[in-house]
C-alpha cells in the first residue's frame, strides 16, 4: 500500500474555502481603498468633518475608524496624523494607539479565523520548526517586527497564519508601536501648536528634540533584541 508522502499535512476541510475568503477580503479592502469612490471619504478634510460633526463622541468615531482602518488596509500615516493634529500631540497618541491595538487585533482575529487552518495544512516538516519558533518566542518576534516598522495590517493578518499565542502578539505589538506612535504623535501636535500660534520655535522644544532623539535610538533596538536572542 503506497505511504502518504512524508512531511505533507492534509488540507482540512473548509480550510480553502476560507482562506479564498481571506484573499476575496484583502483584494476587496485594497480596491475599494484605492480604485472606488469610497477613496474620497479617506481623505483628511472628508474625515475631519466627519470628527468635528460627532462633537463630545469624536474620540470613540476616531478610534473606531483607526481601527477599521487598520482591517481595510487604509494607510495608518493619514489616520494618525490626523488624530494628532485634531487632538493634539498627548491624547493623539492615546486615541491613536488605542484604535491601532483594536484594529490590529481585528486584523490578527481575520487572519487566524479565514487563514490558519489553510496555512498550517501547507506545514511539512521543514516548516514545522519554523511555526514552533514563532509559537515559543512570539512577543520578541512581534515585538522585532514592530520596531522596525514592518507594514502594519499585513504583520496583523499575517501573524494571524502562525501558531504564534495572541497574549505574545499583543504585548509585542502594544509595546512596538509605542516608540513610533510618539514620535509621530508628538512632532505633528508641535508642528500644528507652532502653526496656530506662529511660534515656530517650538520646533526646537524638548519634545521635538526627544521625539528626533527617539527616533534615532529606535533603529539600534531591533539590533540590541537581535543580539539578546543570538546569545540566548
Amino acid at each position: 500500500m503506497e505511504q502518504p508522502a512524508r512531511g505533507k499535512a492534509n488540507l482540512r476541510p473548509g480550510a480553502a474555502v476560507k482562506a479564498c475568503i481571506l484573499i476575496a477580503f484583502v483584494v476587496c479592502a485594497v480596491y475599494g481603498v484605492h480604485f472606488t469612490p469610497a477613496r474620497d471619504l479617506l481623505t483628511a478634510e472628508a474625515l475631519g468633518n466627519l470628527l468635528n460633526g460627532a462633537g463630545f463622541w469624536a474620540p470613540v468615531v476616531f478610534v473606531f475608524v483607526f481601527a477599521l482602518g487598520v482591517c481595510l488596509f487604509i494607510p495608518g500615516t493619514l489616520l494618525a496624523g490626523l488624530g494628532a493634529i485634531i487632538f493634539g500631540a498627548c491624547w493623539g497618541f492615546l486615541f491613536i494607539w488605542v484604535g491601532a491595538m483594536l484594529g490590529s487585533s481585528a486584523a490578527f482575529f481575520i487572519g487566524r479565523t479565514l487563514g490558519r487552518d489553510f496555512a498550517a495544512s501547507l506545514i511539512g516538516d521543514r516548516l514545522k520548526k519554523y511555526d514552533k519558533a514563532i509559537e515559543t518566542n512570539g512577543f520578541t518576534t512581534v515585538l522585532y517586527l514592530r520596531l522596525i516598522y514592518f507594514p502594519f495590517t499585513p504583520l496583523s493578518m499575517g501573524m494571524g497564519l502562525t501558531s504564534v499565542r495572541f497574549r505574545d502578539y499583543l504585548l509585542g505589538t502594544g509595546l512596538g508601536i509605542v516608540v513610533g506612535l510618539l514620535i509621530f504623535t508628538f512632532f505633528i501636535g508641535t508642528i500644528k501648536e507652532a502653526w496656530a500660534s506662529e511660534d515656530w520655535s517650538q520646533l526646537l522644544s524638548f519634545r521635538v528634540i526627544l521625539s528626533v532623539v527617539l527616533f534615532i535610538l529606535s533603529f539600534f533596538i531591533p539590533k540590541l533584541i537581535k543580539a539578546i536572542r543570538e546569545e540566548n
